[in-house]
């Protein structure tokens, strides 16, 4: 079967690990049995895949994780009445 895929990644080997694993994953593909035709840098203008084009806005924003304070043995609790806040406001 012929496929065509798109994976966001900095090298072209990233890409293509990425690939065997969803072959793997999804169409249980094992390696050997895996032959790549072509790969190629695309432009943003040259993406076709709905998953590839949604990281092409440039209003995109992600949460700012901060590592929370680690409070000594004798304060900490099992059970509190509130989740930690872990996202910049």
């Amino acid at each position: 079967h012929n496929m065509y895929k798109e994976f966001r990644d900095v090298t072209i080997n990233g890409a293509v690990s990425q690939m065997y694993s969803e072959m793997a994953g999804r169409h249980r593909a094992h390696p050997n049995t895996i032959q790549i035709i072509n790969t190629a840098t695309l432009k943003a203008a040259e993406c076709k895949r709905e998953h590839i084009l949604e990281m092409h806005d440039s209003k995109l924003k992600y949460p700012v994780i901060r590592k929370m304070p680690l409070v000594s043995k004798n304060l900490r609790t099992t059970f509190t009445a509130k989740r930690p806040t872990t996202f910049a406001r």
